[in-house]
């Protein structure tokens, strides 16, 4: 994985076969909101639908800590090499503070 640093800022770049697991990650989590709203749709259980709404919570927040863990080590890395070492520090409780946030 490639990156660029600008701005206070680490920017992931990542090749296609770095996207397809996230990418993949992300339509299966689609499926299941599309799985949801039929639910709902044909007046499911509701213990099942909120069953459902846990799995996705589950599946996003899986794909924020894949997110987040990529980030960290380029973050990492830019620090290692003492460029602007504060900045990419700063720049990884940024990203932290932010993933916590979403709770």
């Amino acid at each position: 994985m490639d990156y660029t640093y600008s701005d206070g800022r680490l920017y992931l770049r990542r090749n296609a076969d770095e996207k397809k697991p996230l990418l993949q990650r992300l339509k299966r989590i689609e499926g299941q909101v599309r799985g949801l709203q039929a639910m709902i749709d044909e007046d499911r259980y509701c213990l099942d639908e909120i069953q459902q709404m846990n799995a996705i919570s589950a599946a996003v927040r899986e794909a924020a800590l894949q997110i987040i863990a990529e980030h960290l080590e380029a973050s990492a890395d830019y620090a290692s090499r003492g460029e602007d070492r504060e900045g990419a520090v700063a720049e990884m409780i940024r990203v932290l503070r932010a993933a916590m946030r979403q709770g």
